[in-house]
């Protein structure tokens, strides 16, 4: 039903896949120095970022009824826009800030509620992760499936939006896990090598993962 209900809404998907590929053109820059400890540093980073996020999302999505429908999009890309940040600060506590790319910047931001659309870009090997410089016709089927996912899950949370507080809370809590959940992904990701441009064509990528 739930794929129903997205291919009964392609302007939606649309706007959505839309908001994704122009969140990761560009990668974040960040001040963030070499931490000492970076797992404990992330740590903070994670917990700051998402209340920011949180907080950014109870109050956008604060309206009930059709005007809160009308902040949905907005409310995405403000918060990829902090987890994106977010990402490049934790590159930055374990010193992989010179490498971090649009390719990791999608498998961190989707890899937990997407995980099929990054699969080809990001794989890990041993202690190794290998990064696929991706063509753009890769890109684009990435951003197909990761947009997808995406509006099928909002979609399915637009309920949210009809009820005053209650909701808001609802969409502050989502927004809350949702930025920890790429926090992990990221520290996951760079508390290991990371090897760019490693990874093979995007068919053997699959057999290489599975």
């Amino acid at each position: 039903m739930s794929k129903e209900l997205v291919e009964t809404h392609p302007k939606v998907l649309e706007q959505i896949t839309k908001a994704i590929e122009a969140a990761v053109a560009h990668v974040p820059t960040t001040h963030e120095p070499l931490a000492a400890d970076p797992v404990n540093r992330s740590a903070g980073i994670i917990t700051s970022s998402s209340t920011k996020a949180a907080v950014l999302s109870g109050t956008v999505s604060l309206p009930p009824g059709p005007v809160g429908l009308l902040t949905i999009v907005p409310d995405l890309i403000g918060v990829w826009m902090i987890q994106q940040q977010m990402v490049a600060d934790i590159a930055g506590a374990f010193g992989k800030q010179a490498t971090l790319n649009q390719e990791q910047m999608l498998y961190c931001l989707f890899r937990h509620a997407a995980s099929q659309g990054v699969r080809d870009l990001v794989v890990r090997v041993g202690e190794r992760y290998l990064v696929r410089r991706a063509s753009l016709k890769v890109l684009q089927n990435a951003l197909e499936k990761i947009g997808f996912k995406v509006t099928q899950r909002l979609l399915g949370r637009t309920i949210s939006r009809f009820l005053p507080i209650i909701g808001a809370l609802a969409v502050a809590a989502y927004a809350f896990y949702d930025t920890h959940e790429v926090g992990k992904t990221a520290v996951e990701l760079f508390s290991h090598d990371v090897d760019v441009e490693a990874l093979p064509p995007a068919k053997e990528a699959a057999q290489v993962e599975a």
